[in-house]
């Protein structure tokens, strides 16, 4: 397909465009990607802010053309929509669609219908009063498993914790897509196991992001990934000091820094990075010398990568709020 498209795009631009489309999202929809991974190939396809509003469920995912997400504002009618089922795909441009955007909402809004679905069946979060019976791990074992059946849960059905950035708590089935919105992630486990996931989740949303220029990286994070970052979650509440490294970040304020600083730790090399940033690696070779005066090391090197890595994970710990 992919030769296919190259030897098309020769003769017509726009047709080997719109089948490059169509593998990139047969091959999501073969992967059983979640909505948040179709939304971002739509915006990055059709270069301009993607999003998936689904009223109905109370889901909106909204994705900007460099990959990252972004908060919602209002929607403009004269944007180019598809609809997917009870929901609806937007590119954040007004329309009529070109034959690649056109594609774009055809086969993004086709992968995202599959994903609606077939999550279409899980147990509702019905009774926030009960979620909190299950994951209290002051409550007796047989009230909590009482009210995980009322949720839909048997004991032996295996389910995971989920911390809201409101504070609240959801429960989802360990195949269950990701959540959508940011979140920490507790460990799968029985039901009985639930209070330990819970707790998990709480530490890890204290490592989420907004997903902003101010505020990058992941907006859900898993606690099984952790591994010893949990130790800094326990050191670092409310009345701690800031570290010199956690001050340096914070004095990163070029709209591109953060963001470039986030990629380079979340990926495997500077290629990698330049890759997710869409940018030539020689012009993220100029951006990260730039970082050196502001930082005062330098994140090329793995010791200043890992340094990187430790003050990101820092930085969003002093931003977020302890677990009561």
């Amino acid at each position: 397909m992919k030769d296919l498209a190259v030897r098309l795009a020769a003769l017509d631009p726009d047709a080997g465009a719109a089948l490059s489309v169509i593998a990139y999202f047969d091959r999501l929809i073969e992967a059983r990607a979640g909505l948040q991974t179709i939304v971002r190939g739509a915006a990055v396809l059709a270069g301009c802010p993607a999003r998936l509003v689904d009223d109905t469920r109370r889901v909106q995912v909204r994705v900007q053309p460099d990959g990252s997400t972004a908060p919602a504002a209002g929607l403009d009618p004269a944007w180019m929509s598809a609809a997917v089922g009870e929901a609806t795909l937007w590119l954040e441009k007004p329309g009529p669609p070109g034959p690649v955007e056109a594609m774009v909402l055809e086969r993004a809004a086709a992968a995202a219908k599959g994903v609606l679905d077939r999550t279409r069946g899980h147990p509702p979060q019905a009774d926030p009063a009960l979620i909190e019976l299950v994951v209290d791990a002051e409550a007796d074992e047989p009230a909590r498993l009482q009210a995980a059946a009322r949720l839909g849960y048997k004991a032996t059905d295996r389910v995971r914790a989920i911390a809201l950035e409101d504070g609240s708590a959801a429960l989802h089935p360990e195949s269950a897509e990701p959540p959508l919105d940011r979140a920490g992630v507790g460990p799968a486990g029985p039901v009985a196991a639930l209070p330990e996931s819970w707790a998990a989740a709480r530490v890890a949303l204290r490592f989420t992001a907004e997903g902003t220029e101010q505020d990058p990286g992941r907006r859900v994070v898993h606690a099984d990934e952790l591994g010893g970052l949990v130790l800094l979650a326990a050191a670092v509440g409310p009345g701690t000091e800031p570290v010199p490294d956690v001050r340096a970040l914070d004095r990163a304020t070029a709209p591109w820094m953060l963001t470039t600083l986030d990629a380079v730790a979340e990926t495997a090399s500077l290629r990698a990075a330049a890759t997710a940033l869409r940018v030539h690696h020689s012009t993220l070779q100029d951006r990260l010398a730039h970082t050196i005066p502001v930082l005062g090391w330098d994140v090329r090197e793995p010791r200043g990568r890992l340094r990187l890595q430790l003050a990101l994970a820092l930085r969003r710990l002093h931003r977020s709020r302890p677990p009561a």
